[in-house]
């Protein structure tokens, strides 16, 4: 080969060394724009996917909300449904008895019975009778002249009893107070 040649070959050689470099250089911008855009579209698929979970979780909660309300009134229902039987079987009884008594006594069970299956369940009359009057768990009707001096700032009489369930107050007793 001569000289020429050679030079020529070189002078390829190093034309392709640069081209090479060049498309080496171009390639790790390209590669790193694509890593960047995989990035992003894998940030984006977690965010897709957590906002679903969120979204899925947010309903789910709702829905068991409200499968507990459905059950826990189907409870208050299954406490009421013997009770409702036993005033059917009265309002029956009304039309054929004519013995007040027994009527009476049927009356005062199934009062006892609404009292000792909502008492199962959590329900409570309140006791206020005579005791001190507590403008945050009794509702004042109207203030009289006390009948004796140890009634002064008490309750004197219950208009409409109040009831607690499970240590909350859900109807507060209206009172009168003795002044």
């Amino acid at each position: 080969m001569s000289k020429n040649q050679e030079n020529e070959k070189e002078v390829k050689t190093e034309e392709q060394i640069e081209d090479t470099n060049d498309s080496q250089e171009a390639t790790p911008e390209l590669t790193d724009l694509e890593q960047k855009d995989l990035k992003i579209k894998e940030q984006e698929d977690r965010y897709l996917r957590l906002f679903s979970e969120y979204e899925n979780f947010r309903k789910r909660t709702v829905k068991e909300k409200s499968d507990l309300i459905t059950s826990a009134k189907a409870d208050n229902f299954k406490i009421l449904l013997p009770i409702l039987d036993n005033f059917d079987r009265a309002l029956r009884s009304i039309s054929e008895t004519t013995d007040i008594k027994s009527l009476k006594e049927g009356i005062e069970l199934i009062h006892t019975q609404i009292v000792t299956d909502l008492g199962k369940a959590g329900l409570k009359e309140m006791e206020v009778k005579e005791a001190e009057f507590n403008a945050e768990e009794h509702e004042a009707i109207t203030n009289i002249p006390a009948p004796s001096e140890d009634l002064k700032g008490k309750i004197v009489d219950v208009i409409e009893k109040g009831y607690v369930l499970n240590e909350k107050i859900i109807r507060f007793p209206k009172v009168i107070v003795g002044n």
